[in-house]
């Protein structure tokens, strides 16, 4: 037997998904304690520490390419770490132990513990640039929205492509003062909002999902979350575009000076390119697709999402485990 390069060259790798859930369980079991304890740090040391623990038993040779250190300042999952047991495929790895450190802190809904996989080589490096302005929906999107039109344009266009009037249409958005004028041409056209705190991952998502209330999610947010969300849309087989959006000059000479194209629109396979991508999120509180984790009798019940590109298949994992006997 040869010695597998990548995920889709090794047969058995339907089975990373369910070691990957694993890990994302365990960030999620170990930041529940802080919920609403106002304290993001405490939280999101405790999930980056868990799931790098179970992350080093996965079947894998990983390495970081969107980690945790670089972003929050952690000492572990930093870009160019490598993870997993050293077996099996070598593969990019994109973690965030905690997507909405603040909505765990604060209690609200939508924080989620995320991990996304792929060939190796295959993640857009983004690491010049920390934001990037987005649109994301569903296929009924695929070659009619266009993130070089006005929002008003591609609401009305994905409202004719679904069949439903623009009052229908709702567009997800991260209530920041930098999206006042992107939110008052939303409304203006026709179309609601739903105002996101965090959780730029669980936003993605939920506007590509066929059976969601948001239809559109649009605005800035962080370039890495793009490529994590990237890994799920394809799976769901929707849309993602992107443009690298420098937050000053410095950032945005930095960009440059590594190759970056600033005007350059970045569709999922340039944001992702391989065709064998995995998503796998566990609910830390409730999501619109999970729910968080949760006390059931002598049990805690921790519900997953896993998404795998090569075969579109979505997967909802439900555990009850003992915490007396956890690990």
């Amino acid at each position: 037997m040869t010695e597998p390069n990548s995920l889709g060259e090794w047969q058995p790798d339907r089975n990373l998904a369910m070691e990957l859930v694993r890990a994302t369980e365990a960030a999620a079991m170990r930041a529940t304690p802080w919920i609403g304890r106002g304290d993001k740090n405490a939280a999101d040391g405790a999930a980056v520490d868990a799931m790098r623990r179970f992350l080093s038993t996965v079947n894998m040779k990983g390495t970081v390419v969107i980690g945790e250190g670089e972003k929050d300042d952690a000492p572990w999952l930093y870009n160019g770490e490598v993870v997993g047991n050293g077996d099996g495929a070598e593969c990019d790895v994109a973690v965030d132990p905690i997507d909405g450190t603040r909505l765990t802190a604060e209690g609200r809904p939508g924080a989620l513990s995320v991990i996304a996989v792929a060939d190796r080589g295959s993640m857009y490096d983004p690491s010049a640039v920390f934001y990037m302005d987005k649109l994301v929906c569903g296929p009924e999107g695929v070659g009619v929205v266009d993130i070089d039109r006005p929002i008003g344009e591609n609401i009305r266009a994905l409202a004719r492509a679904k069949q439903v009037d623009v009052s229908d249409i709702r567009v997800a958005v991260l209530d920041r003062p930098r999206h006042d004028q992107l939110i008052a041409d939303i409304r203006a056209a026709g179309a609601g909002t739903r105002l996101i705190m965090d959780g730029d991952v669980a936003g993605g998502v939920n506007a590509a999902r066929w059976d969601s209330a948001i239809d559109m999610c649009v605005g800035i947010g962080g370039t890495p979350e793009g490529i994590i969300t990237a890994c799920a849309v394809k799976a769901l087989g929707g849309v993602i575009q992107g443009r690298l959006w420098p937050k000053d000059d410095e950032e945005r000479q930095r960009a440059i000076d590594a190759g970056h194209d600033l005007s350059r629109v970045l569709q999922a396979n340039d944001l992702v390119s391989s065709d064998n991508a995995y998503f796998v999120a566990t609910g830390i509180t409730d999501a619109e697709f999970i729910d968080g984790v949760q006390r059931r009798g002598p049990f805690v019940r921790a519900e997953s999402i896993v998404m795998r590109s090569h075969s579109g298949t979505i997967r909802h994992v439900i555990s009850d485990m003992d915490p007396n006997r956890w690990n």
